[in-house]
């Protein structure tokens, strides 16, 4: 869908819902909106685009009650506001929308987490990305270094940029949008996405995207939605292997979660956003146990976070099974930087080697 096409839809979706209410109100009734319920127990295996998306357990949202009523205030002047914004070809952040809010009297917003709610409501009521409502967060993606070529919209016209000859040292910087980006050609064997910039700034230094035509993605930590929605694209347009690289704990399971099976909060988007041909590649809760790693015992909430993710249908497989029960019971975890210990060049040397062979993505 292109851009045109996209904004078209969104300004008819958002105002078909003030539409639907306007007729409510007309049939006498008290307008409502009704919305998946967003919790990891409405999430569901959709076999056909492979990914997680919501279920049919929804709750219903009506004027009913002052804080309601107060609910549906807000959304109709956010629509307002991005009618406005999309027909002046403007864009704004969605810090910026928040503050824009303190105007709207009894429709300011108290925190910035209810306006960000908010949006995603839109999105799934409109069936249209927030990139189409043009609003983005604060921060960019993240970076990207290796043999790929791209093609880019800049303000001086089309530019074509390789993603290793092309850049500094940080790499190619992700935008807040990539449905404009052409993918040209590529001369890679496969993809590794990387929590930390220690982790991404290590294999560059050591040559790793080169000895092994890999493309680095440093993931920034929890991944932007723009990052997510790189590796999808590069899964569904090249079908390079995708490999996420993280810590050994669970708050970085969560992170390759988001990236192969798509975010709780944002499953309405997983087709977009989530890339289910992803693989972890590590750290795994045996790599702490086999190569001894330095480690730290888990915390209280570490503990539990590992519990939760025990069921959560996400990680309801064997492989997550056996690897999460191992680190309850050695209650141990580890950072990617832990390889360091055995020496600068013990990670792209000897264990990535060996853990992509054993994966066969290299040949042993």
């Amino acid at each position: 869908m292109s851009r045109e096409e996209l904004e078209k839809k969104a300004i008819t979706s958002l105002l078909s819902i003030a539409s639907a209410w306007y007729d409510q109100m007309k049939a006498g009734e008290i307008p409502s909106i009704s919305l998946p319920s967003r919790t990891k127990y409405n999430i569901e295996y959709d076999d056909a685009s492979e990914v997680w998306k919501y279920g049919d357990k929804e709750s219903l949202r009506n004027a009913a009650s002052a804080k309601s009523a107060t609910h549906l205030l807000k959304m109709a002047y956010v629509i307002g506001f991005i009618k406005q914004q999309l027909r002046e070809n403007r864009s704004s952040t969605l810090r910026e929308m928040y503050y824009i809010s303190e105007g709207w009297k009894r429709a300011k917003f108290a925190a910035q987490d209810e306006s960000n709610y908010l949006i995603e409501d839109l999105e799934i009521l409109s069936d249209v990305p927030r990139e189409g409502f043009h609003l983005h967060p604060e921060e960019n993606g993240a970076s990207i270094y290796g043999p790929m070529r791209i093609r880019e919209e800049t303000r001086r016209g089309m530019k074509t940029i390789h993603c290793q000859d092309d850049v500094g040292q940080a790499g190619y910087t992700i935008p807040n949008s990539v449905e404009n980006i052409e993918f040209v050609d590529h001369d890679a064997k496969f993809v590794i996405a990387i929590e930390t910039g220690g982790m991404y700034d290590r294999l560059i230094e050591n040559g790793f995207d080169e000895e092994h035509n890999a493309i680095l993605v440093h993931l920034k930590g929890q991944p932007a939605r723009s990052t997510r929605r790189m590796l999808n694209r590069m899964s569904m347009t090249w079908d390079l292997p995708i490999l996420v690289f993280t810590d050994g704990d669970p708050w970085s399971y969560r992170i390759y979660g988001s990236v192969a099976y798509g975010a709780i909060k944002s499953a309405h988007m997983s087709e977009l956003l989530a890339t289910p041909k992803a693989q972890f590649l590590g750290l795994r809760p045996s790599d702490i146990r086999d190569y001894n790693l330095p480690s730290d015992k888990l915390t209280d909430k570490d503990v539990e976070a590992l519990r939760s993710e025990l069921t959560d249908p996400r990680f309801a497989t064997d492989y997550w099974k056996k690897e999460i029960n191992l680190q309850l019971e050695m209650n141990l975890k580890s950072e990617q930087q832990a390889f360091a210990a055995r020496g600068l060049d013990f990670v792209t040397k000897t264990y990535l080697p060996a853990r992509l062979a054993e994966m066969g993505i290299l040949k042993r």
